[in-house]
């Protein structure tokens, strides 16, 4: 089984790409939930739409977010009575925020309502929340504390960020699934994918026993660096990386993950870092990390995999 952590666009594309060349039951989808929130009285999971609309072949590449072929006539209906825009919801997407509400408030938890969820929509790979739990991102910015999409869609990521908290993480339980898989000695690696590495992959690391099951998993553990050429293929990591006083580089990637990871991918524009990667005993594996097509999703996929199956776990 491959466990891949994902999170945002980058995320999905390649969890797909290895979703094309797996079977169902060799990957384990696990996503970030960090930035749910209730918005109009519904329980909104980016990040976990995301995935299962793309999976689905169902995503607005245009967007990034939501579904293909969206209309807008509720929120057309909503402006038009004062009520909150800022947070766009088509109407085929609000679909799946009603049922999932709906799920969650029968008693159903969000591992349920995501499996009903995938299977309605003909995903047929594992995607699981990294916890049943509520755990929120809270941005610390020069304006105060937002909750994190106050941040990154009303905001649009203006403020300065001065630092994450993820509120609720200290009590929050690993998803079951997710916590066995990590144990089993049949992995066959764990990936990061190109997600936010504070955004996206820390709300999962704040869970408590989950750092420590990927650094004891008996398998290779792989991130792929989502800042290519010093900036970021989609999403705010640069200006983050940059305003915690990072440079953004796919070797500030590999300092980030050393000491969990055996091994970083990074795009041939970054292969001069190699190794100053190599350095910090991180393995740099240079390929194609930009995934514009769909071929390149499959592609990096085949590539990780082919790596991760010729290189045992190099960290006792």
């Amino acid at each position: 089984m491959i466990v891949a952590l994902a999170g945002g666009v980058g995320g999905a594309k390649l969890v797909d790409g290895l979703a094309r060349l797996l079977a169902p039951g060799e990957l384990l989808a696990v996503i970030n939930t960090g930035d749910d929130f209730e918005h109009l009285g519904l329980q909104v999971c980016p990040d976990l739409d995301t995935v299962m609309y793309t999976l689905a072949g169902l995503a607005n590449t245009e967007t990034g977010w939501g579904q293909a072929g969206e209309s807008w006539h509720f929120m057309q209906a909503l402006e038009g009575l004062g009520g909150e825009t800022w947070f766009r919801l088509g109407d085929r997407d609000l679909a799946t925020h009603v049922r999932r509400t709906q799920l969650l408030a029968d008693g159903r938890t969000l591992s349920q309502v995501t499996r009903l969820l995938c299977d309605a929509l003909g995903v047929r790979h594992r995607v699981v929340p990294m916890s049943d739990d509520s755990v929120r991102t809270v941005v610390d910015t020069s304006e105060g504390a937002l909750p994190f999409q106050h941040y990154f869609v009303q905001r649009r990521c203006e403020p300065v960020l001065k630092g994450l908290h993820f509120g609720g993480a200290a009590n929050a339980q690993p998803q079951s699934q997710w916590l066995g898989a990590l144990r089993d000695p049949g992995l066959r690696a764990i990936v990061i994918c190109p997600s936010n590495p504070y955004l996206s992959i820390e709300p999962m690391l704040a869970i408590p026993g989950i750092r420590e099951a990927i650094q004891h998993a008996p398998a290779p553990v792989v991130a792929v660096s989502p800042i290519v050429g010093g900036q970021a293929i989609k999403g705010p990591a640069a200006k983050i990386m940059r305003e915690l006083g990072y440079e953004p580089s796919a070797l500030e990637v590999a300092r980030h993950y050393a000491g969990l990871v055996d091994a970083l991918v990074i795009d041939t524009a970054d292969a001069g870092a190699a190794q100053a990667i190599a350095a910090l005993g991180v393995h740099p594996l240079v390929t194609g990390t930009v995934m514009s097509t769909d071929a390149h999703r499959e592609q990096l996929a085949r590539d990780l995999l082919a790596f991760v199956d010729g290189r045992p776990r190099s960290r006792p």
